[in-house]
């Protein structure tokens, strides 16, 4: 599937996806093992795209038996935030914790997280992008984060060009993690796509 947006007739009725479930669902866990990207202790990156965000239209439309257009078009427009726009990448930043006892004294250390310049797209030594976080996902003044986080990152045609054949890093630079991680090359070849006008 190529990028774009998402129509209310890209969406399949659910006895049509019942058909095709199992192939899409093994095709997107494989995108999503190349296009997530783990920093530090308890970040992860999951870069989406029109085949994962498509995905997780179809699997709520599925979870919640939604059936009407209208009520598939709510949900195509909820998730289309999550689509990359020309020249950028979009992620879902997942705050994760495997101890149930530590969720909490975990959270309130990344109290913050979205704000200011904490989290970085390194491209070469050149261009550190700094990522734009969806708004409404934390409320530092009751001291809430969300464990789940939309970013994107906004590459200049430079940073664009330089993308293919630099090292690039996710950089986490925020009070309560210190952490940089390089993207693979299938990482890279996989996000390149993201960014091809």
């Amino acid at each position: 599937m190529a990028g774009g947006r998402i129509e209310l007739g890209d969406v399949l009725t659910m006895f049509e996806y019942e058909k095709v479930r199992d192939d899409r669902r093994r095709r997107v866990i494989e995108l999503k093992r190349v296009r997530r990207v783990p920093v530090g202790r308890h970040l992860s990156f999951m870069f989406e795209n029109r085949d994962t965000v498509l995905f997780q239209i179809q699997e709520m439309c599925r979870a919640e038996r939604i059936v009407e257009d209208a009520r598939i078009q709510e949900e195509i427009d909820v998730y289309a935030a999550l689509l990359p726009r020309p020249g950028e990448l979009s992620a879902t930043m997942m705050i994760e914790i495997e101890d149930k006892e530590r969720i909490k004294p975990i959270l309130d250390r990344f109290l913050g997280v979205d704000t200011g310049r904490y989290v970085s797209l390194q491209v070469g030594r050149e261009f550190a992008i700094p990522a734009e976080f969806e708004p409404g996902h934390s409320d530092e003044e009751r001291g809430k984060v969300s464990a789940v986080h939309f970013v994107r990152f906004a590459l200049p045609a430079d940073a664009v060009r330089a993308f293919g054949r630099s090292t690039v890093s996710l950089v986490v630079d925020h009070p309560g993690e210190q952490a940089r991680a390089a993207l693979s090359e299938s990482t890279r070849a996989a996000l390149l796509e993201d960014l091809a006008p």
